[in-house]
């Protein structure tokens, strides 16, 4: 006997799109994920036909404003007093164009994004009435908009320059002067709004109550001067107002930031992850010539939907800053990979088990953090991470503020107590039973291990920046910044994902897993893989969590995939 699908059935609804007869769903979720008949937009993106639009976004309430969504249909005909409805000769249902009732010759087009498909209705997507509706919605955005594409930062994602190529009108009917609005208005600390090239389509005010739950923004003045507006005396000033740089459709909300800093076609993006909390949300970042530019969120509906907040998203500089850590550092005669590598090696191959102890950042790598947790198996070494903790708040930043503690508890490198070892190494550091401290990504000195105690040591430091730690280095291995390197974190609710290589990173600077595989090797004698795909998978084979959950680097894909806690 056949096994039973445990997934309901899906309703489906027939409609004809530009005389193709096509099967949709009859609802599909909105915004909150509740589901909603299907719309007549919707419809017609299954269809693979593309309903020009501004003020829809899948994420935000309908609010039906910009018309440049307009279509014309037809609908079926109402049941007659037999109580069938209307046919043609040929058996098929009847169907009416909808027209205009003060002009019958004229046709009325329904708003595309608010009016839900009924079975039989014809969506004339493509058809002249439709065209010319768009023409004309179209004209009427452009009659008060500055020709500011030269120096605008959306240029090359801007809808309007999009959307008038393909639907506008070669000339305009318009013979007016243009209304001038307000132009560089400080909107907030991070967010600048040009009044001029807004269309009105409010999807910044609905982010900005609905999702970020800050009713900050709405609409003043009547007609042709109507603008986007905080609250008289309040600047726009939530962890999330960026988001409204994303959506908007134009370039009248920009980002401080990113203002005139680059152009966006000559940016190589990179699917990468947010690294400034636990939950993981996914970014693409935006560089050229080595330079990170900005982030953005990536799509990820089980993650961060559309959106991340400020904090994160700006948190990059330190990236790119002139004091990185580039110089690998050693006792004399250790100046290169090579010799510093077989130095420590050797060190660690001679050291008595138990007399190691191991300081792993939380916002290392799985793989890293996976050998780690191997070299210190070898060693008998005591390990630990850092405990970061902030206030989290109702949407997407996290208590935890390490983007790896759940890596790092499965790797076993810490307990679910993160931190409660540090002060047990530092006393045997004092009692001078640990001897060599292995420090990965953390300033051991702000978390009760001093500089007197790292002198009792040999000190193998790997880091990024500069620090009293790394100034205390036996050893010093710069290391690299996510956004230099390839990998996966594990998020706060056992999602594990990936994220991919953007910059080269500075002078000797090498991937920490790199660095520890051949430590690993040197002093075990494990060598089972050569890239970071054969790294995940070796690992994936041993961490249970992995295992359990069958991973594999290739099945994570761009969104990644969840274990079991």
């Amino acid at each position: 006997m056949a096994a039973k699908d445990s997934k309901p059935a899906v309703e489906t609804v027939t409609v004809k799109v530009d005389g193709r007869p096509v099967e949709v769903p009859r609802m599909t979720p909105n915004w909150e994920g509740k589901p909603e008949p299907t719309t007549v937009l919707q419809a017609c993106k299954q269809a693979g036909i593309e309903i020009p639009h501004y003020c829809y976004h899948p994420k935000l309430p309908v609010s039906g404003n910009c018309r440049m969504c307009l279509v014309h249909v037809a609908m079926p005909g109402r049941p007659g007093p037999d109580g069938k409805p209307p046919m043609n000769e040929d058996g098929t249902p009847k169907v009416f164009p909808m027209q205009l009732p003060y002009e019958p010759q004229t046709p009325r087009g329904v708003i595309g994004c608010a009016t839900g498909i009924i079975p039989g209705m014809e969506i004339y997507a493509s058809s002249p009435e439709t065209k010319e509706m768009r023409e004309a919605v179209m004209e009427s955005l452009l009659i008060n908009h500055p020709l500011d594409c030269p120096i605008c930062d959306q240029a090359g994602e801007c809808k309007l320059q999009e959307y008038s190529y393909d639907h506008g009108q070669p000339e305009s009917q318009f013979q007016e002067f243009k209304v001038h609005k307000p132009k560089a208005i400080d909107l907030g600390p991070r967010i600048t709004l040009d009044a001029e090239r807004c269309v009105l389509c409010t999807r910044c005010i609905r982010f900005t109550k609905d999702i970020a739950g800050d009713d900050a923004l709405g609409i003043v003045n009547r007609g042709s001067y109507n603008e986007i507006s905080t609250y008289p005396g309040e600047a726009f000033d939530n962890n999330y107002t960026l988001n409204t740089v994303d959506i908007c459709p134009v370039g009248a909300l920009t980002s401080n930031d990113f203002r005139f800093q680059m152009r966006v076609w000559f940016l190589k993006e990179t699917k990468s992850l947010c690294t400034g909390c636990g939950t993981g949300c996914n970014t693409t970042i935006g560089s050229r010539e080595n330079k990170m530019y900005r982030y953005e969120p990536r799509q990820n509906d089980a993650v961060n939907s559309d959106w991340m907040c400020d904090s994160g998203r700006l948190d990059y500089k330190w990236i790119g800053r002139e004091d990185r850590l580039a110089k690998l550092k050693g006792p004399k005669g250790v100046s290169t990979w090579p010799s510093a590598l077989k130095a420590i090696s050797d060190h660690l191959a001679g050291v008595e088990k138990g007399t190691v102890a191991i300081v792993a950042s939380a916002r290392q790598t799985n793989e890293e953090l996976f050998l780690l947790s191997r070299l210190a198996k070898h060693l008998g070494a005591t390990t630990d991470s850092v405990a970061r903790k902030g206030k989290a708040d109702h949407l997407l930043l996290a208590e935890d503020r390490n983007c790896n503690t759940t890596g790092a508890q499965l790797a076993g490198i810490t307990t679910k107590r993160v931190g409660s070892k540090l002060s047990s190494i530092a006393k045997e550091i004092s009692a001078g039973k640990v001897k060599t401290l292995i420090v990965f990504g953390e300033d051991v000195t702000k978390h009760g291990i001093d500089a007197k105690l790292l002198k009792k040591v040999t000190l193998i430091v790997s880091d990024i920046l500069p620090s009293a730690t790394t100034k205390a280095a036996d050893y010093l291995l710069p290391g690299c910044a996510h956004a230099e390197k390839r990998g996966t974190f594990t998020n706060v609710k056992g999602r594990v994902q990936k994220f991919m290589k953007a910059l080269e990173p500075p002078g000797d600077a090498l991937p920490e897993w790199e660095v520890l595989h051949e430590l690993v090797h040197n002093v075990t004698g494990l060598d089972e893989f050569r890239s970071i795909e054969g790294l995940f998978n070796c690992m994936a084979g041993e961490v249970k969590a992995f295992k359990d959950a069958e991973l594999t680097w290739a099945g994570l894909g761009d969104l990644g995939a969840n274990v079991k806690l």
